[in-house]
């Protein structure tokens, strides 16, 4: 099971079923989501404990949870995640719950994420999202300074084995 917890402005989009609060049965954990007010707009997924963004395509926004594991197995992949990892989570992530964002430090990251990713994307690149994910990855998260700084390492320290990243 997974538990997405949505900022306000998605959640008014999505509206789906929303609980208090949960945690995720998959290895990685939570993920929070916001949308992001681009032409065509798009959905940016924060992963927790790393910090892992994954940009995706947010229309149609009704079947969001359910392209989710489609974009994560895209950016775990371009990670050199082992598979048997990434089996792992899409097969616990059949089922999502919504929930209202908890943690203030990582819509504080996802807005950062929004500001680098405008500074990064090129207007002319359409398909540009897994590149744009990879290239926010490598940034320096405060969050995860006392350990492997960026959500690139800190997925890295997970998937291997490394323990919790945050």
């Amino acid at each position: 099971m997974l538990y997405l917890y949505c900022t306000h402005k998605l959640l008014k989009r999505l509206n789906p079923d929303v609980l208090e609060v949960g945690s995720s049965t998959t290895k990685l954990g939570n993920w929070y989501a916001t949308a992001l007010p681009w032409r065509p707009q798009v959905a940016m997924l924060v992963h927790e404990q790393t910090l892992l963004p994954v940009l995706m395509p947010l229309a149609p926004a009704a079947n969001l949870a359910v392209r989710f594991p489609g974009a994560l197995v895209d950016i775990l992949a371009a990670h050199g995640v082992p598979r048997s990892f990434i089996d792992s989570e899409v097969r616990e992530m059949q089922v999502v719950k919504y929930a209202k964002t908890q943690n203030r430090s990582v819509v504080g990251i996802m807005t950062e994420f929004t500001h680098l990713a405008e500074a990064y994307r090129g207007h002319d690149k359409p398909n540009e999202l897994i590149e744009l994910s990879l290239e926010l990855a490598r940034t320096p998260c405060s969050p995860l300074y006392k350990g492997p700084v960026s959500p690139e390492r800190a997925l890295k320290e997970l998937a291997s084995g490394g323990g919790a990243a945050a």
